[in-house]
């Protein structure tokens, strides 16, 4: 695992100096503290920062084909490299290293700039073809692994994270707020690809390449599944698909010449991992786990079941609300504004997990690919009651909905309840969205300054096709108009939340502290056997049983407790944190003159936000540790203590630093 930046540049264009790609590499060093390198010739600059797994002593980057007229830079891991290798040397290439980066700039030879259709495992890469002037960036098919970049007239900057591309000073990058990009991050709790959080500069999006020659860049999609395919097998042939295509997938994914674990949650999906990762294994695997000491939010006991059951050697942490001192370091790694609270356990595990080794297997995307999540049985049963005859779903999300009294906590069955009616008698698109937000339409215009709001709408009549924020989600729900409402909404999370809010989360919190982390739910072969399955194989409504497939294929590994226990969710007590222990510190923050000032929101909205809360009158944790993050990142990535006139730009989208 590694982190690369560079750019690339015509005859009236300037790279970055040899001072400031030096700067870029720096701020990469979390991602690959044991090695550095750097390449550069008269239109452009590669640089580049390792983490090693494999190949220890023949890793270097920037790495070139046998003449060097193609350099490469990459980061993460390929998994059928030593397959594609017998390929190349087969067809007369000579490969002088035992990794797999080398694989890469002769694959481009072959292949040209549609080489990562080849590639299986997580990656984001830089190929500079000196003799073409040409550059070309590419991205692992579901979006492991970052990358974003800046288009210039006659330049492009890229980098594996924004805060690379943020050592260059403002003259060489603007620091422009982008509007439009804040409001999708207060709709989501992330910026979603290709906006970041700064105008101008692009997230490259899963499953993509661009090509920049000579100031032009185009992007093309090399992996695009059947999403509206469905293939009905007998149940004992998918089953042992499934079984057979994920231990291939764990198997490769274990190879690696330093220490390797896994997370442990003690759900389904990571203790399927961990199962066949043990299989494979001649000694018992590290496996390592987050407790709380809240029982609402705290897993901790079915982990060390999980590891009893599997014969794990087993390490426990404990998130506790001193955790506060964790926030700092949370905003300067996530370099745009990011809500899920989930990052601060993440954080944590993979703080200790790096203690004991270097990679770690997770069990992501079990829940997005096989039904794990809640929602997705709200979204079958507000299906069964659209089809209802004289307008039961208005009836319910109206006068009842209104009569169930709200909760002051964020996991109660009454809070649960109470959501899923408000949304039930929306047209689908909207209900899901309703369900995947913490700020609706409604709440986010209450929040909004009048000046943000112009900033917003003038925004929006220069891209009205991408003014509404709802668009991300509701093109993403249309990509598979055969299958069941389900299954769609399950194909939308794969295409924005997983890469948007899941593995961000995963890739930034451990690669801050340069652990590598590997998901074989996420090899392309299982996604698309368990995208082609159907509902049926994931989810039985009237049993409430859920990931049905996963728990028969792998009975053997999972003991009949984690079988039948409800999905709990990776969060934290933040509900019961800012009534009690952090309650001072959420003021401190929020109500700072400091916080007020920036323009973007009315100071009265945040202020009866936080009483409400911290009173118990009102549940506002989600929507609280949103604006917490957003006013950390500020703080920690454009200007500490903004004057009058800086807040005034602000809003009204100017440049911030």
């Amino acid at each position: 695992m590694c982190g690369i930046c560079g750019a690339a540049w015509g005859d009236h264009g300037s790279g970055p100096t040899a001072g400031q790609l030096d700067a870029m590499i720096a701020r990469l060093e979390h991602r690959g503290p044991d090695d550095l390198g750097s390449y550069r010739d008269h239109h452009a600059a590669l640089g580049f920062r390792r983490l090693s797994i494999l190949d220890l002593p023949g890793g270097h980057q920037p790495m070139g084909n046998e003449d060097g007229s193609v350099r490469v830079v990459f980061n993460g891991e390929i998994y059928n490299f030593p397959s594609l290798r017998n390929r190349l040397e087969a067809r007369g290439h000579t490969l002088r290293s035992a990794g797999d980066t080398e694989v890469i700039s002769h694959l481009y030879e072959d292949e040209g700039p549609g080489f990562s259709r080849h590639l299986r495992g997580m990656f984001t890469v830089a190929v500079w073809d000196a003799p073409r002037r040409r550059l070309v960036l590419a991205r692992d098919r579901l979006g492991q692994k970052p990358l974003v970049y800046r288009l210039e007239s006659d330049r492009i900057l890229f980098a594996s994270e924004l805060k690379a591309l943020l050592a260059l000073p403002g003259s060489e990058l603007p620091r422009e707020l982008d509007p439009l990009a804040v409001d999708r991050y207060l709709t989501y709790g992330y910026v979603p690809h290709p906006r970041t959080i700064l105008r101008g500069v692009y997230k490259l999006p899963p499953a993509h390449y661009a090509v920049w020659h000579e100031g032009s860049l185009e992007l093309r999609r090399y992996w695009e599944p059947d999403w509206d395919l469905e293939v009905r097998r007998p149940v004992a042939e998918d089953e042992e698909r499934l079984r057979a295509t994920l231990d291939d997938a764990v198997r490769e994914q274990m190879a690696a010449d330093v220490p390797l674990g896994a997370f442990l949650s003690g759900g389904v999906d990571s203790t399927i991992i961990v199962g066949l990762m043990q299989k494979h294994s001649h000694n018992r695997v590290k496996t390592f786990s987050i407790g709380f000491d809240d029982p609402a939010f705290d897993e901790s006991g079915y982990a060390r079941m999980a590891a009893e059951h599997l014969g794990t050697e087993h390490h426990a942490f404990v998130v506790k609300p001193d955790a506060w001192e964790t926030l700092p370091g949370l905003a300067r790694h996530f370099d745009e504004p990011f809500a899920d609270s989930s990052a601060l356990p993440t954080w944590h595990v993979s703080r200790l997990t790096r203690q004991h080794v270097t990679v770690a297997l997770t069990g992501d995307a079990g829940d997005e690919l096989f039904g794990g999540y809640d929602r997705y049985r709200a979204v079958a049963l507000a299906e069964a009651v659209a089809r209802l005859p004289g307008g039961v779903g208005r009836w319910l999300g109206g006068p009842v909905a209104r009569a169930v009294p709200g909760s002051s906590r964020a996991k109660t069955r009454l809070r649960s309840a109470r959501r899923w009616l408000e949304a039930v008698g929306l047209p689908p698109g909207d209900r899901y969205l309703r369900w995947m937000t913490s700020f609706d339409e409604q709440a986010r215009a209450a929040l909004y300054s009048d000046e943000f709001l112009d900033t917003l709408a003038e925004a929006g009549s220069i891209d009205p096709e991408d003014a509404d924020p709802a668009g991300v989600l509701h093109r993403a729900l249309g990509v598979a108009p055969g299958r069941d409402p389900v299954t769609r909404a399950m194909i939308a999370d794969v295409l924005t939340y997983l890469p948007g809010d899941l593995l961000v989360k995963v890739d930034l919190a451990s690669m801050a502290h340069g652990l590598e982390c590997r998901g074989p739910f996420l090899d392309d072969r299982v996604v698309e056997l368990a995208l082609a399955m159907p509902l049926d194989r994931k989810l039985r409504l009237r049993k409430g049983r859920s990931k049905v497939i996963l728990k028969r294929a792998f009975a053997d590994l999972l003991p009949p407790p984690i079988r039948t226990r409800p999905k709990m969710g990776f969060g934290v007590p933040i509900d019961r944190w800012f009534r009690g222990e952090l309650k001072d510190e959420l003021r401190s923050v929020l109500l700072d003159p400091v916080s007020l000032s920036r323009g973007l929101f009315r100071p009265e909205a945040v202020g009866a936000m936080v009483a409400e809360h911290v009173e118990g009158r009102r549940d506002h944790a989600y929507r609280l540790w949103a604006l917490l993050m957003l006013e950390l990142w500020f703080r920690h990535h454009v200007d500490p203590s903004p004057s009058a006139t800086a807040s005034a730009d602000l809003a009204a989208g100017r440049p911030i630093a």
